[in-house]
């Protein structure tokens, strides 16, 4: 049974102008493996954050039907619909998304102290997740005083916090520096081989090229994918590339 099952997404958004539609996502369908570390890529506008956004239980498709750990997405309501994002699914974004009013370390508990979990257990994960990414000296200080690729590693921590069954990250280096981007790079290889899985939405090829399997879309439907198998860093990087330009260039659908 597949961690998650994305079985034939579709999306429509209704314009203002002239009760026109825009339809986002033709046809979507994957499944992704519990412990999987999946790159998805496309140029804007080619659905990507909606996807994401549904998986994310923050939209609903207009057809199709999403299954994370075979629970249907879409039949969990409102109160309930919160606490399972919460326990079920991590989040990582582009622009941290930390409170600047809490300190690093209440940054982290928080989906804890959402969840309503004993002290004596998020006084434990939060000693586990900060020594494993590294973060323990910055546990007093607030977001603004920290740097980019530090908010970043505080903002894995948190998603990470309450053992999610996936991460979701947003474009997780887009608003990095190269020395930034490859060390949050290593934290995603680590947290990943220690069983998590992830499922990350780039342009950054680099970044792509990091992920076991990336699946690009193109005009609402899945183009082509890309399995790392025995490749080298350096021959991902290449064959993300190719496949980029080819869907730069027209050329047809290869799923």
């Amino acid at each position: 049974m597949s961690l998650l099952n994305v079985q034939h997404v579709k999306k429509i958004y209704k314009t203002r102008f002239q009760g026109s539609q825009v339809e986002a996502l033709k046809d979507i369908h994957f499944t992704v493996e519990k412990g999987e570390y999946v790159a998805i890529m496309g140029e804007s506008g080619s659905g990507k954050s909606t996807l994401l956004n549904i998986l994310a239980m923050l939209d609903k498709p207009t057809e199709g039907r999403v299954f994370l750990n075979d629970v249907d997405t879409a039949t969990i309501k409102n109160k309930a619909a919160s606490s399972f994002r919460r326990e079920k699914l991590g989040f990582v974004f582009q622009d941290f998304n930390l409170l600047d009013t809490l300190s690093v370390k209440d940054n982290i508990l928080l989906p804890l102290v959402l969840s309503r979990r004993p002290i004596s257990e998020m006084m434990r994960k939060l000693v586990e997740t900060c020594n494993d990414l590294g973060i323990n000296s910055l546990q007093e200080k607030f977001p603004y005083e920290i740097s980019g690729g530090q908010k970043q590693r505080v903002a894995v921590a948190r998603s990470i916090i309450t053992e999610p069954e996936i991460l979701l990250a947003d474009e997780p280096t887009g608003a990095l520096d190269s020395k930034s981007s490859a060390a949050l790079l290593d934290v995603f290889d680590h947290i990943n081989n220690q069983g998590q899985t992830i499922l990350m939405v780039t342009h950054s090829t680099a970044a792509a090229s990091r992920a076991k399997r990336v699946l690009f879309i193109k005009d609402g439907i899945l183009y082509n994918q890309i399995f790392r198998g025995d490749k080298t860093e350096r021959q991902m990087f290449q064959e993300i590339s190719a496949t980029l330009t080819l869907m730069a260039s027209g050329v047809e659908s290869h799923v």
